[in-house]
C-alpha cells in the first residue's frame, strides 16, 4: 500500500495537531515536533513492521518544515530503533529485534533464545520474595490457597536494550532453598529446575494479549505510560503434569514479536 499520499482532510488534521503542539509545547524544537508526528503515525497502526514511511519531501511539505529538519528527526528515530534506513530503499518501520517462539514444547531459557538470534542477553533481578497464594494464583498454579509461593521479577534486555518485564510464580515446595543469590548473576531458572531440583519442564498453556503498561513497567522498558505492550502468560509444567511456574511478561512490541516456528524463519530472514 502506498502511504505517501494524503487527503486534504488528513492534511488539515496534521496542521491542527502541529498548531496544538505550538500552544502546548512552545519550547519544542521543530525537529522534535516532527519526531512527535512520526511517533503518532507509527502508533496509529497505519504502518506495520517493514512498511516504508513517507519520503523526506512529502513529510516536509505536509508539516511545513524544511527537509533538513525532517532528516534530523528521522535520523534520531533510526538511532532509537523505531525506523531503519538503507539509503536506497527509503526509510521503513523497524522490524522487531527478537522473535520469541510461542510454540516451543520444551522450556528454554530466554537467554538461549536471544543468543540463538545472535544477540547478547542480559537480565536484572528486580524482586525476589516468598509470598502466599491468593485464590486466583492458587488456581493458576494448581495449589491450595495460602500456600507459599516464590515470586521472581526480572528485567530482560537485548544488547543492553530493555524489552521485557518478567514475573514468575513458583510453588515454594518445589524449589526448597532457592534464594535471590541463585539468580542475581543472571542464571537460568530452567537450568536450576533441571540441575538442582531434577525437574524436566515443558511449556503448557500460553496466552498472548495486548495490554497497556503500568507506570513501573513503562519506566523499566523506557516507553510512555499506558503504551500498548504484548503480555505473555505461560504455564510451565513438569512431565508428570505438575504446574512448576506461572509466568507473566510484559514485552515492548518495538523490540520483540511472538511467532510460531514456521513464522520465525520469515521474521529472521526479514531482519538479517
Amino acid at each position: 500500500m502506498d502511504h505517501s499520499g494524503g487527503s486534504n482532510a488528513s492534511n488539515n488534521g496534521v496542521r491542527a495537531a502541529m498548531a496544538d503542539e505550538e500552544l502546548s509545547g512552545a519550547r519544542k524544537l521543530r525537529y522534535q515536533k516532527v519526531e512527535d508526528h512520526i511517533r503518532r503515525m507509527l502508533s496509529s497502526g497505519e504502518f506495520g513492521s517493514g512498511d516504508r514511511i513517507p519520503s523526506e519531501r512529502d513529510l516536509a511539505d505536509l508539516l511545513h518544515v524544511n527537509r533538513l529538519t525532517v532528516r534530523k528527526a528521522v535520523s534520531n528515530l533510526v538511532s532509537e530503533g523505531l525506523l531503519e534506513s538503507n539509503g536506497t530503499g527509503g526509510t521503513r518501520v523497524a522490524a522487531p529485534t527478537f522473535v520469541r517462539p510461542a510454540d516451543i514444547y520444551r522450556s528454554v531459557g530466554i537467554d538461549r533464545l536471544i543468543q540463538n538470534h545472535g544477540k547478547a542477553p542480559s537480565n536484572k533481578l528486580l524482586y525476589f520474595q516468598l509470598s502466599t497464594a491468593n485464590s486466583q494464583l492458587a488456581d493458576r498454579l494448581g495449589i491450595e490457597e495460602g500456600q507459599d509461593v516464590v515470586v521472581i521479577r526480572r528485567l530482560w534486555s537485548i544488547d543492553n536494550k530493555p524489552f521485557s518485564v518478567e514475573t514468575s510464580h513458583i510453588p515454594a515446595r518445589l524449589v526448597p532453598g532457592l534464594a535471590a543469590e541463585d539468580l542475581i548473576a543472571g542464571q537460568s531458572l530452567y537450568r536450576l529446575f533441571k540441575e538442582r531440583y531434577e525437574i524436566d519442564t515443558i511449556n503448557a498453556d500460553r496466552i498472548i494479549s495486548v495490554e497497556t503498561t503500568s507506570e513501573l513497567e513503562s519506566k523499566l522498558l523506557d516507553i510512555p505510560v499506558n503504551s500498548a505492550a504484548l503480555a505473555y502468560r505461560l504455564w510451565v509444567k513438569s512431565e508428570d503434569g505438575t504446574t512448576v511456574e506461572y509466568m507473566r511478561s510484559v514485552n515492548n512490541p518495538k523490540v520483540v514479536a511472538f511467532g510460531t516456528s514456521s513464522a520465525e524463519g520469515g521474521w529472521l530472514s526479514a531482519t538479517k
